[in-house]
């Protein structure tokens, strides 16, 4: 028998449409249901290709006793946190506060009748294991102490609740210099893990803006090991498992410290990203592996990931549900393919050896492709057969959630590469086009929408933000001034909406919430906003700078203190301390002086259409000088730095 989440269009809520809990989408009348009827809430937050939402699933949501008792006495919602960002956003803050450390999903809630939390956690095990309280013993606890009105319960749900509400002292200021690059540069080095790179001992996420930080301070400074920290974890993210060396693509993140064994989900932002800091440190460093990386990462979501011009927002971790099974190679059968491709024995054993494909394995049994040196011959052969061996497995599966800021940071790293290779500059238009034309609607932004649906959640900060960046660069690419003034127009409605003497909003419609300074998954909503303001600052107003300026006073205190927890924000404060460079002119010479503009490694670049004659090098307020056919552009900056 369905419930109630068959009507929804979200591919997470529709997962859990046939399980034997009453589920009901979140909605008003789920929460008047449970005042009336005297019934404790219970919410439940996850996405569809999160392994540990699946796990609970199998063990908790399709248990027929648990489920008698979830329907029996409580109210059972669930939530798609890609689709309401806003509500998790709320209620990871809420696990914050109950437990002094950060939440993840699946996120488990549970509240009063008239909606006031008083539990929060995230995957719990069926049973009582290791000190903690299994869900079938929590349940019954909660419902006896809601049954019996318990005084406890209902007066630390309220404190929880006025806990909860924004906060309106003043905020203490101070001045941001340019010593914060020092500082940040010390902490990034204090936690740097030297010998695989990344910046913890075990369990290693990308952390993309930290390490595109440190790319702007070293070309900024001339700082070596601020180049090494980057360099050496690029070079060890993409060795094989985080990467994905048969299909290309990124994956979640690494489970342990050697980048090997991954958290399989791919996720569009992840990949968008990551695409992107490569093209940044091929800019830098003139690696071509790393611009080739950026390129296999494009196509591979193109092709796996992409339909109609548009981007999924994940695959899952799981196939026939089983982790990882999908990505994972059995030694005899690798080797006995190989000598079918025409290898001998000798070099199919030796080429499984190069990619870690061993008898034993390197992750239950079966193994991770892995190579630590140059490429042996027949290596691309080698790979062409794994990917056969794929093709004949089923694929995980494909949440097709079209996010506008995830789409938008697809989107930006298609213009950005188109700069070094132009064949994806259509591709960068036609994505922009289709997805201004499904999620800007008469002028009004949403935040996703299936394929085939229509769009019926407001947009948050992070999708103004990311779509004016993205918007910005496609103007950069191609200097057509429709996508500047889209992007001023999306800052003056999120600036509008969104923005009060200094402090950001990520959302003020049903969840009043705080937007984040932090970097989390990808970079916080308010260093991207700002981004998109530092650079309207400088091609159309100088009033988009102050609204920057009084943001970076707002959040300053923390930013000083330990800008590593900040590094999106801190790069565009920084930018703000160091001053744009801008490239003025009009088309014709700005083409003639493209070549020179892609060899400058100063961070804070930007171009700028004009109808005059004179090429102009500029600074926020002036321009320092007017270029000769034959003046060095790079000699010219080089003067006012």
């Amino acid at each position: 028998m369905q419930n109630q989440l068959h009507k929804e269009s979200s591919p997470y809520l529709q997962q859990h449409k046939n399980n034997p809990v009453h589920w009901v989408p979140w909605c008003d009348e789920a929460f008047l249901k449970a005042k009336k009827e005297n019934k404790a809430i219970f919410i439940s937050i996850g996405y569809s290709s999160c392994h540990w939402c699946h796990v609970m699933e199998h063990e908790v949501f399709e248990d027929k006793t648990f489920a008698e008792k979830l329907n029996k006495n409580f109210i059972c919602i669930k939530v798609d946190r890609e689709e309401r960002p806003d509500i998790d956003k709320f209620y990871q803050e809420v696990h914050l506060l109950l437990n002094r450390r950060a939440g993840g999903w699946p996120t488990s809630i549970f509240a009063t009748p008239d909606n006031k939390v008083f539990f929060a956690g995230t995957y719990i095990p069926p049973l009582t294991q290791n000190n903690t309280l299994g869900f079938g013993e929590l349940i019954d606890i909660i419902t006896q102490k809601v049954k019996e009105n318990d005084a406890t319960l209902f007066s630390n749900a309220q404190e929880i609740q006025t806990l909860l509400q924004p906060e309106k002292r003043p905020h203490e200021a101070t001045n941001i210099t340019e010593k914060i690059a020092t500082t940040f540069l010390k902490q990034a080095d204090f936690n740097f893990e030297k010998s695989f790179g990344g910046f913890s001992n075990d369990l290693k996420f990308p952390q993309v803006s930290m390490l595109k930080a440190l790319l702007d301070t070293s070309s900024l400074y001339a700082d070596d090991n601020a180049l090494h920290m980057c360099m050496h974890t690029l070079d060890n993210m993409i060795r094989g498992g985080f990467y994905d060396l048969v299909e290309s693509g990124f994956c979640r993140y690494s489970t342990e410290g050697t980048w090997l064994i991954p958290h399989f989900e791919k996720m569009t932002y992840d990949n968008a990203l990551l695409a992107e800091l490569y093209i940044h440190a091929y800019h830098l460093s003139k690696n071509e592996t790393y611009l080739s990386i950026a390129k296999d990462t494009v196509e591979f979501i193109l092709k796996k990931m992409s339909s109609k011009n548009l981007f999924f927002s994940a695959s899952d971790a799981d196939s026939d549900g089983i982790e990882g099974k999908y990505f994972v190679y059995n030694y005899k059968e690798t080797v006995k393919g190989l000598i079918k491709k025409g290898f001998s024995q000798v070099d199919a054993e030796d080429m499984c050896t190069y990619l870690h494909i061993t008898p034993t394995g390197n992750f239950e049994g079966n193994s991770i492709v892995r190579v630590d040196k140059s490429k042996p011959k027949g290596y691309e052969k080698a790979l062409e057969y794994l990917q056969e061996l794929r093709d004949k497995r089923e694929y995980p599966f494909v949440d097709e959630k079209i996010i506008v800021a995830w789409n938008a940071m697809m989107i930006k790293t298609l213009f950005l590469l188109s700069l070094y290779d132009e064949s994806y500059l259509k591709q960068a238009q036609d994505s922009l086009e289709a997805l201004l034309n499904k999620l800007y609607c008469n002028g009004k932004l949403y935040h996703t929408a299936m394929m085939d649906s229509k769009a019926k959640v407001n947009a948050f900060l992070e999708d103004y933000a990311y779509l004016s960046t993205a918007l910005l660069q496609a103007y950069q690419s191609t200097l057509n001034e429709k996508y500047l003034h889209l992007a001023q127009d999306l800052c003056d409605k999120a600036t509008k909406e969104l923005y009060e003497e200094g402090k950001w909003f990520f959302s003020k419609g049903e969840f009043i919430t705080e937007a984040d300074i932090s970097d989390n998954s990808y970079a916080g909503s308010v260093g991207v906003m700002l981004d998109a303001l530092l650079s309207l600052g400088v091609l159309v107003d100088l009033k988009y700078r102050h609204i920057a300026f009084k943001s970076f006073e707002y959040y300053s205190m923390k930013l000083v203190k330990k800008p590593i927890r900040y590094p999106y924000l801190f790069s565009q404060a920084l930018r703000y301390v160091k001053e744009d460079r801008v490239l003025k002119g009009n088309k014709i010479s700005l083409k003639q002086r493209h070549k020179e503009f892609m060899e400058l490694t100063y961070p804070y670049m930007i171009r700028s259409l004009t109808q005059e004659n004179e090429t102009l090098l500029c600074g926020i307020q002036s321009c320092y000088t007017s270029l000769t056919p034959k003046a060095s552009l790079k000699d010219e900056l080089q003067k006012t730095l």
